[in-house]
């Protein structure tokens, strides 16, 4: 059994092109060591066009351009990559894999080419599994800076290498043997492409995580609906005159869903002559439990006072 690391850069990505420019990869045997590594250069038939999610200029490639226009196409590669990735005898990985998976996918039916058929790994998926962590996506150069790994970010080859020591790490911290052991440690099952479909790697830890957070989120909703149910209710039966008339409150997210709290602190500032409104940018008094966030700096900035929620909760529920 060999391991084979595999690492995709492109000229561009669109959402339905993704013209690759190099595929670098790293066989190893199960002690990781080192059999093969490559860097496969490829003319993409297109133009460089890198940028960020907002259109700015992204990431700058560790190549030269231009030479990539003496470099074959995709196809000429194609049978080699094949061989690569459908060995029975290999075991797929990357990081963040499935971004490279649907480059291929896409580039196969670009040049209507059978699609390639196999299972892979994520070393990003691994980490996730052994911290428990799904709510965000470490990158490659992050996550190799935590666990001691030096590698030139986004050559092909380099980035391959890097995923490889990556796992090695993770693998060791972990006191897995192999890939499969790790896998089956964690109950982590292949992603997988075949028939220009791909399916993407699944766990145990990552179905828990699902549900905890459907969990969480159902019962956030629930807060917030039993909230302002009590707020449109109740808006204008407030007192008037009071002493907080001419105030216009608005809570956090965090507070408002802290039902039974946030009703109680919202029917203290009606009985007050207080109103309340959901709009951060129509209220004078901003309550939450911290300064920061996107609702705190529009309050803040359209002139609301910051009032820490103990505070509040101090002057209206004498706590």
């Amino acid at each position: 059994m060999k391991y084979v690391f595999f690492d995709i850069e492109c000229a561009c990505v669109y959402k339905s092109v993704a013209k690759i420019c190099a595929f670098g990869y790293v066989v190893t045997d199960e002690t990781f060591r080192v059999l093969e590594r490559e860097d496969i250069l490829l003319n993409p038939k297109g133009k460089f066009h890198l940028t960020d999610r907002k259109g700015r200029e992204g990431l700058v490639l560790p190549y030269v351009y231009e030479d990539f226009k003496k470099y074959p196409l995709f196809p000429a590669a194609y049978d080699r990559i094949k061989a690569l990735l459908e060995n029975k005898e290999h075991i797929v990985l990357g990081h963040a894999t499935l971004n490279d998976v649907n480059y291929l996918n896409l580039e196969t039916r670009r040049y209507k080419l059978p699609s390639l058929k196999f299972r892979y790994y994520d070393t990003q998926f691994f980490y996730m599994n052994v911290k428990k962590d799904f709510s965000r996506q470490l990158g490659l150069g992050a996550m190799a800076e935590e666990l001691g790994v030096e590698f030139t970010p986004h050559r092909a080859v380099d980035d391959a290498y890097a995923t490889m020591r990556v796992c090695e790490a993770i693998l060791r911290q972990a006191n897995a043997d192999t890939v499969p052991a790790f896998a089956e440690r964690y109950r982590i099952r292949a992603g997988q492409i075949a028939g220009y479909q791909i399916t993407p790697l699944a766990s145990q830890g990552l179905q828990t995580y699902l549900a905890e957070r459907d969990e969480e989120r159902e019962k956030r909703a629930k807060a917030h609906d039993e909230f302002y149910r009590y707020v449109n209710k109740h808006m204008h039966r407030r007192s008037k005159g009071g002493t907080l008339e001419g105030k216009v409150f608005c809570f956090s997210k965090e507070v408002e869903e802290e039902v039974p709290l946030s009703v109680h602190l919202v029917a203290a500032i009606f009985a007050s002559g207080g109103k309340y409104t959901s709009h951060p940018a129509e209220c004078n008094v901003y309550i939450a439990r911290g300064q920061g966030g996107v609702r705190y700096q529009n309050a803040v900035n359209a002139g609301a006072a910051f009032v820490p929620l103990e505070r509040l909760e101090s002057a209206l529920l004498q706590v």
